[in-house]
């Protein structure tokens, strides 16, 4: 069973889309208006086998796309992981039939029951319920159990947050990398400042500087990229959280029922 929206997706890519037809409706016509003919064919000439080779093969660009690729193969694991938490949400753990209570009593039962249907596998709505039942069996309030499912949405959102370093520290050694690269350039470009002499001292130089800003373009566009896909599988599992405890909410606090809280107050 999927979790109902409470409201409509954004659908950004729609947008996205949409913002790209604009943007390049207007820019092209006025690109093609106001560049010659003759500069667009020499500025695209420039680019031969050995330019691309030097923009994109360079030392610290294979480094940056080491890191790239790393971060894009943890991101994929764990949205993959998202996916496969979302599949509790159709193994039928909590009954959903209306008008279904659930009493102090029905804890251990359906404890069980959910052990049985997910078969050990790690579940974070599965946790959820379990503890819920747990309390709810000991105390007999509906709001302890809202507590203790709140505190577990906490749990799992510190857990999340805090198996990001790698990937946060990925993030910022890409563009870090890219600087090197820059320093180097520009080291290597004021090296050749006693060369004057030298019928090649103009080439020299200006390759020196042509690594220091192909380094850092390659850096920034991977960072660029990579901050985007880190954006979706930190907003994927976000949203993850928040079902869950929507789930919880509609299967579980409102259907908690019990039959003698005078009991409970007594034992209190």
């Amino acid at each position: 069973m999927s979790v109902k929206q409470s409201r409509r997706p954004h659908r950004e890519w729609l947008w996205f889309l949409l913002s790209i037809l604009i943007v390049g409706g207007i820019t092209i016509p006025l690109w093609q208006y106001f560049q010659p003919a003759e500069s667009t064919a020499a500025y695209w000439a420039k680019w031969n086998k050995e330019r691309v080779a030097r923009l994109l093969l360079g030392p610290e660009q294979i480094l940056c796309y080491l890191c790239f690729v790393w971060s894009g193969l943890l991101l994929l694991q764990r949205y993959q992981e998202c996916l496969r938490q979302r599949q509790a949400f159709s193994l039928g753990l909590l009954p959903t039939e209306e008008g279904v209570r659930v009493l102090p009593e029905d804890g251990r039962p359906l404890s069980r029951r959910i052990d049985s249907i997910t078969r050990g596998k790690p579940f974070i709505l599965a946790k959820m319920i379990q503890l819920g039942l747990s309390k709810f069996s000991i105390s007999r309030k509906a709001t302890d159990v809202g507590e203790v499912v709140r505190t577990q949405t906490e749990v799992e959102q510190n857990r999340m947050i805090s198996s990001m370093g790698i990937l946060s520290y990925l993030s910022w050694a890409i563009p870090a990398i890219g600087f090197l690269g820059t320093v180097r350039g520009l080291a290597g470009g004021m090296s050749k400042a006693g060369n004057q002499r030298d019928p090649d001292f103009i080439k020299q130089v200006t390759d020196q500087l042509g690594i220091a800003f192909d380094c850092t373009f390659v850096a920034l566009a991977l960072s660029v990229v990579l901050m985007y896909i880190i954006h979706v599988v930190q907003r994927a599992e976000e949203l993850l959280l928040i079902d869950c405890q929507q789930y919880c909410q509609e299967h579980l606090l409102l259907r908690l029922y019990d039959p003698q809280p005078e009991l409970a107050e007594s034992v209190e």
